[in-house]
């Protein structure tokens, strides 16, 4: 009888033993964000309105047509007058650049974010088991990352990833890569640095698809503090739920509406293409046709397969009509499972297009909308500028969801969902002004100080106002 209990005893304590230890290691496999801190460039690369007019001047390759071309992208970009740019173009240098101009850039931010974090944070260096470094547009040897390394002397065995040409949905792609990380290693700190180098890469020339950028892209970056210890659970600020990565660069539209090459004159910068919208589209629909299931209820799915159907039926009954490319609204209401929404700051058209997708209210867009008036675009770094918004408005309590949306070259859209582990309300980088925001007005003084532009008729005969010689 003895025996009998044992055959049924043993091997159902070794079953309950399975089941304990996959439950334990699935814990270990969790990914915390500890902490983050975004950067804020010191007050002498600020961009204003009448530095911006004497940029856009001193380019000898642009004409009256240019001038109002950009006039017209600037007032409509959303960016404000708080801006930041790199230190070369400050000093009239920015058609020259050096390889030390963007290495310093990227020095200068490194130098002053991770050692805020880490001090903040109580980590030593020498604890960072893993460092993913992501600069899309400067690579150097040793690399940014061997830079860092050196800089804060940490680890011989730390686990290295250096990412480059990944654009501005890179960040995301950086912490899928640690996500992976953590489900195989246990107990690990892993360092995210995320920014841009602008410095080698302002364009000087006169192609509109081109002169863009310059409008858009501004000088940030962002350092994030991740870790699998389960002991860390109550000290931490978010948990990964989950990451979607979507990437069409086997589409040619996709592939081809944002790329870094030469015009005409052979002036290095990035191409916006026509097709950038579309390819946007694709990709977004794509990513939410994907991560949808793993954030929204079983309600909200039902509901949408019910209208779904209905709407098939209907369908041939209906002439067909085209989007053109342009993000339409979604059928699903995400805020049935998401409380907020972190939205990657392309750019006002990219703010807009995702608003009315997913249905969003201003409220909802009001981190993104100002991210972009003080910050601009900040490339893979923007949403984690978006997100300290977020936190200094006191928006972040326990409990609630976030979902990130960025999108980049390649074509990439890339999205996740955080779950905030505490209430959250430090200022980060917005301390010292998130009392003004947001502003009564987003309008952009452009229009008032350069507004002669548009009166001159003759592209031949004209004088530049004093301010701007």
């Amino acid at each position: 009888m003895e025996f009998l209990s044992l055959l049924y005893v043993v091997p159902t304590l070794y079953i309950c033993f399975l089941i304990w230890r996959l439950f334990d290691q699935r814990r270990d496999q969790e990914c915390y964000l500890l902490d983050y801190q975004c950067y804020k460039p010191t007050d002498d690369r600020m961009l204003g309105t009448e530095f911006s007019g004497k940029i856009i001047t001193r380019n000898k390759n642009l004409g009256l047509n240019e001038y109002k071309f950009l006039l017209k992208a600037i007032v409509s970009s959303g960016i404000g007058e708080q801006t930041y740019a790199p230190r070369n173009v400050f000093d009239g240098r920015e058609a020259n650049p050096t390889l030390m101009d963007g290495i310093s850039e990227m020095e200068e931010f490194f130098n002053d974010s991770i050692s805020k974090l880490l001090a903040r944070s109580g980590i030593s260096p020498s604890e960072i088991d893993v460092l993913v470094v992501n600069i899309a547009m400067l690579t150097s040897v040793p690399s940014l990352s061997s830079r860092i390394i050196n800089h804060y002397k940490m680890r011989h065995d730390i686990k290295v990833y250096n990412l480059t040409a990944m654009g501005c949905s890179a960040s995301l792609i950086s912490l899928d890569i640690i996500k992976n990380i953590f489900k195989s290693q246990r107990n690990k700190y892993a360092l995210l640095v995320t920014s841009e180098s602008l410095s080698p890469n302002w364009y000087s020339g006169n192609d509109r698809s081109m002169i863009l950028a310059n409008c858009l892209f501004r000088s940030g970056g962002c350092v994030i503090l991740l870790t699998n210890k389960r002991s860390f659970r109550h000290k931490a600020m978010l948990r990964l739920k989950c990451l979607v990565r979507t990437h069409h660069g086997a589409r040619e539209e996709s592939f081809g509406c944002c790329i870094q090459k030469e015009d005409e004159q052979g002036r290095l910068g990035i191409h916006l293409g026509k097709t950038l919208p579309k390819a946007a589209t694709r990709a977004f629909v794509d990513n939410l046709r994907v991560i949808s299931p793993k954030i929204l209820p079983t309600r909200e799915l039902l509901k949408f397969l019910v209208v779904s159907f209905i709407k098939k039926l209907k369908k041939n009954s209906s002439p067909k009509s085209s989007s053109g490319g342009i993000i339409t609204e979604s059928p699903l209401n995400f805020k049935t499972g998401v409380d907020h929404f972190c939205i990657h700051t392309g750019g006002k058209a990219v703010i807009d297009g995702i608003g009315m997708s997913l249905n969003l209210s201003e409220y909802d867009l009001e981190p993104a909308r100002m991210t972009l008036h003080r910050f601009g675009n900040t490339s893979a770094s923007s949403l984690w500028y978006v997100l300290g918004y977020m936190e200094a408005k006191k928006r972040l309590k326990k409990g609630d969801t976030v979902f990130m949306i960025s999108f980049g070259a390649g074509f990439k859209c890339n999205s996740c969902l955080w779950e905030v582990m505490k209430d959250l309300g430090d200022g980060n980088v917005w301390e010292d002004c998130i009392d003004n925001y947001p502003p009564e007005s987003l309008v952009n003084p452009f229009m008032e100080k350069h507004g002669w532009v548009n009166e001159v008729e003759d592209p031949d005969n004209y004088e530049l106002p004093d301010f701007l010689k």
